[in-house]
């Protein structure tokens, strides 16, 4: 098929707009958009502070009766309308609900300016792992580089490529992107994982994550923990499933397409958890799976590295390999959401709209790259409030006005599976709303205190 193969030719909804080459470009541009530090770190932290082995079933219950209905339906509104979140909201909902597409467009950005700036992070490590050794004093060297001009530098350099990825289209750019990094970050996790299955005293490690804890799951906060995990690490809310939908024709499989994302999405993050708390427990470094991500990423494990000299290398630079493949896959898929929704709404060329975009987060993201305390604060904001709201819109969009929902969604599907689509309109009407208001009632707090810390200097 064509690069630019039109609407009319495929069933597009919006004629002339690009198309995936593929469906296995979607597929892989969509979980790259989904797999992120997220996978690699923060669900194997929230399985062992929360259960174990219980709250690992608890997320995938929640992935499939939460995560996957919001999915199908953010997926509907982009191939129903062939536009970007704005176009998108005002064509199947009405001009009422243009904003929220704004409010999709802002938390892409925002997301997008502070994560160029791990990026970065990821990119020094995998550096160093290919050129030196990792640092003994792994603290003193992030210290170094978390912020000023080396996390400027890298920030910058995060930026540019996923621009010109960006700027180069939908099949030349983020799907031949995706098509390469997607595959080679899930054999590079299953190679470490085995490898990590040799480590003397690994076995602590696999019991700490997988070891049921079921008393622990009876606590709100465990609840909503899960549930955020569950929905951030599908990338809903923010609009980026939505806008890579709206180059989807309209036989794509909606159900079946959103079943494999998430599946392929909690294998990676699944997998990454049997490489990172072996490495932790067989290093003594219990002490790293307290800490908040950014310390565990990039102080203790790279301090393991370092202890394991010659061996750690090597498996250092595959590690950060693979992380940098999972954030490249995601700076991409946030850029594309404001790149589409300007040429949408302006009509700009995409290549001109790639370098506005670009290079006004960049500037946005220099905040982050010298303060680390504001990088956390727009974490907050963004993960605590925004996407959970965009979500909670998305839900209630489709659900209560979206002309003709079931039948959008039905396209491309068997008759036994469009039978079941009344049951997911329910969930989006009674399950998804209280669990997502759970989840702000639980993380807005930090968002507050995340300000405080940032505006008090402490």
């Amino acid at each position: 098929m064509s690069d630019l193969q039109t609407a009319t030719s495929s069933g597009s909804a919006a004629p002339g707009r690009e198309q995936w080459t593929s469906r296995f470009g979607f597929l892989m541009a969509a979980v790259g958009s989904a797999v992120g530090l997220g996978n690699m770190w923060r669900f194997a932290y929230i399985a062992s502070e929360h259960g174990g082995a219980a709250a690992v079933l608890l997320y995938v219950l929640l992935v499939f009766a939460v995560g996957v209905p919001v999915m199908i339906a953010e997926l509907a509104l982009g191939r129903s309308s062939g536009l970007s979140p704005i176009g998108a909201m005002r064509q199947q909902l009405g001009r009422a609900w243009a904003p929220f597409g704004v409010l999709f467009i802002l938390a892409g950005a925002l997301i997008l300016s502070y994560y160029a700036v791990i990026a970065g992070w990821v990119l020094r490590y995998a550096i160093v792992g290919l050129t030196s050794s990792f640092p003994a004093d792994a603290g003193t060297y992030f210290g170094s580089i978390a912020a000023g001009g080396p996390a400027i530098v890298f920030q910058i350099v995060i930026m540019a490529v996923t621009t010109l990825v960006v700027a180069r289209g939908i099949g030349s750019g983020i799907e031949r992107l995706s098509s390469f990094m997607m595959p080679a970050l899930f054999l590079i996790l299953v190679g470490l994982a085995i490898w990590a299955m040799t480590l003397p005293g690994g076995g602590e490690g696999y019991a700490y994550y997988l070891i049921p804890r079921f008393e622990e799951l009876f606590s709100l906060e465990t609840l909503a923990a899960s549930t955020s995990q569950a929905f951030f690490s599908l990338s809903l809310g923010m609009g980026a499933m939505l806008t890579f939908a709206s180059y989807l024709p309209r036989t794509a499989n909606l159900p079946k397409d959103s079943t494999t994302i998430a599946l392929a999405d909690f294998s990676v993050a699944f997998i990454a958890g049997l490489v990172v708390f072996p490495v932790i427990y067989a290093l003594g470094l219990q002490g790293a799976v307290g800490e908040s991500t950014l310390g565990a990423l990039f102080i203790s494990l790279p301090g393991g590295f370092a202890e394991m000299g010659s061996v750690g290398r090597v498996v250092g630079l595959f590690f950060f390999t693979a992380l940098l493949f999972g954030a490249l896959t995601s700076t991409v898929s946030l850029l594309e959401v404001v790149v589409a929704s300007m040429v949408d709404e302006t009509k700009m060329q995409r290549p001109l709209a790639a370098l506005v975009a670009g290079g006004l987060i960049t500037l946005v993201g220099l905040w982050s790259a010298l303060d680390t305390n504001a990088l956390g604060f727009l974490d907050a904001v963004a993960n605590n409030v925004m996407l959970p709201l965009g979500g909670l819109v998305i839900a209630m969009g489709v659900a209560w006005k979206m002309p003709d929902a079931r039948a959008q969604v039905s396209e491309g599907t068997s008759p036994r599976v469009a039978r079941l689509l009344g049951g997911w309109l329910w969930t989006l009407r009674i399950v998804v709303p209280p669990l997502l208001i759970i989840v702000l009632y639980e993380t807005i707090p930090a968002a507050i205190e995340a300000a405080r810390v940032l505006f008090s200097g402490n």
